[in-house]
């Protein structure tokens, strides 16, 4: 049987990876799951990643970049300070906390960074593109306090049963930015 030329095929199982944590985490994704749900070869898996580490460590980069990208979008398109408070509003409100399947893969990246040290290279690089986006137009501490204003926000999005004020995020991001620092 003749192989079949498949160019976009380690990217097709990052991409399948990515997805796959979301439905069924971490720790209900193996090779076979992944190679069945790409439609590849088993042998593809071992042909493009060394292991189930370095897959997830690719799809994760994937998607905390992704993430990292329209958060950079986002403030960068701001002109003005109150644009900028405004952008980071949006941010948490419609990008990060509407979305349940972004909230599961931010925790299952947590979760692999807290027990494995090498996914914490992911997660700094993370948070450093974050800290830059914002400090663009708040001081670093100020940048800093609103970065973890997002994650703890985050947080309780993804596990509290009560719907969540939008008016209490936005009087958070007042209150942090009329901080001196």
């Amino acid at each position: 049987m003749p192989r079949r030329f498949d160019p976009t095929r380690r990217d097709r199982i990052i991409d399948v990876t990515v997805e796959a944590v979301a439905e069924l985490g971490v720790a209900g994704i193996s090779a076979r799951r992944i190679a069945a749900r790409a439609d590849v070869p088993l042998g593809s898996m071992t042909y493009h990643f060394t292991d189930m580490d370095e897959l997830l460590h690719e799809a994760f980069t994937r998607f905390s970049e992704s993430v990292a990208d329209r958060f950079e979008a986002r403030l960068v398109a701001a002109t003005t300070f109150d644009e900028a408070k405004q952008a980071v509003a949006t941010l948490i409100l419609d990008d990060l906390v509407q979305s349940q399947r972004e909230l599961v893969l931010t925790h299952e990246l947590y979760t692999l960074a807290a027990r494995q040290a090498g996914y914490r290279s992911i997660t700094r690089a993370w948070m450093a593109r974050s800290r830059a986006a914002l400090e663009r137009h708040f001081t670093p501490e100020v940048a800093r306090r609103l970065d973890a204003l997002i994650e703890g926000l985050t947080i309780h999005s993804a596990l509290d049963t009560e719907e969540h004020d939008p008016a209490v995020t936005v009087r958070a991001i007042d209150a942090i930015c009329r901080t001196d620092g």
